[in-house]
C-alpha cells in the first residue's frame, strides 16, 4: 500500500533523511520531517498525514504524547519506530512497535499491517 503523505516523527537529522529517501524510492510522499513534540502535532495539523512513523523519545517532548494529541482529533494510522520499544508498549499497548535498528523489510510488514486495523483507520479526517 502507498501513502500519499507521511509525517516522519524522528529526533536523529540522520536517521529522519534516510528513512525519507527510502520511503520516497518506494513511491511514499513525505509531507515533513520533525524533531519535537510540538512540532509533531503542528505538522500533523498542517499536513494532515496518512500516516505517522514516530520515535518514542525526541529531542523535545515524547513522540508517544504527540501521537496521543495526534490521534485525539484526527484519525491517522501510526507505527513506532524506536531504540525503546518497551516504553511504547507499555504506555500504547495497541501500538505496532519496531526496535532499532529496523530493516526494511520489517518497517514494510509493519506498514501492511496497518490494513484493517481498527485501532488505526486509513480514512484521516480531523
Amino acid at each position: 500500500m502507498t501513502f500519499r503523505k507521511i509525517l516522519i516523527i524522528e529526533d536523529d537529522a540522520l536517521i529522519g533523511l534516510l528513512l525519507s529517501e527510502l520511503l520516497e524510492g518506494f513511491g511514499h510522499k513525505i509531507c515533513a520531517i520533525v524533531s519535537t513534540e510540538i512540532d509533531a502535532v503542528t505538522a500533523a495539523v498542517e499536513f494532515t498525514p496518512d500516516l505517522l512513523i514516530v520515535d518514542a523519545n525526541l529531542r523535545q517532548g515524547s513522540g508517544i504524547s504527540a501521537v496521543r494529541q495526534i490521534t485525539s482529533t484526527c484519525h491517522v494510522p501510526y507505527i513506532f519506530a524506536t531504540g525503546d520499544p518497551y516504553s511504547v508498549t507499555a504506555a500504547m499497548p495497541e501500538a505496532i512497535v519496531i526496535g532499532k535498528p529496523y530493516s526494511l523489510q520489517t518497517l514494510s510488514r509493519a506498514m501492511a499491517d496497518l490494513d484493517g486495523s481498527g485501532h488505526r483507520p486509513f480514512t484521516n479526517r480531523c
